[in-house]
């Protein structure tokens, strides 16, 4: 399965992608490096306790990108 194929298939219910795969391969890696360095940031500062608020925000993310399909 190729880089892209799987990225799709992590942003999307369906097998094809109707419009704006671009975009939600972009929305997938940006959000995804942003709580990367967030989670390393908040362990840094000695705040873990936030680390699940941007757990709960990256999947929230992730699903909106999800349904969000029009």
């Amino acid at each position: 399965m190729s880089l892209k194929r799987l990225l799709l298939y992590i942003t999307n219910n369906e097998e094809v992608s109707r419009h704006e795969e671009e975009f939600d391969i972009a929305f997938l890696i940006i959000n995804t490096t942003a709580a990367l360095l967030g989670i390393v940031l908040f362990i840094s500062y000695g705040e873990p306790q936030w680390i699940s608020a941007i757990v709960m925000e990256y999947i929230w993310a992730l699903d909106n990108i999800r349904h969000n399909r029009a």
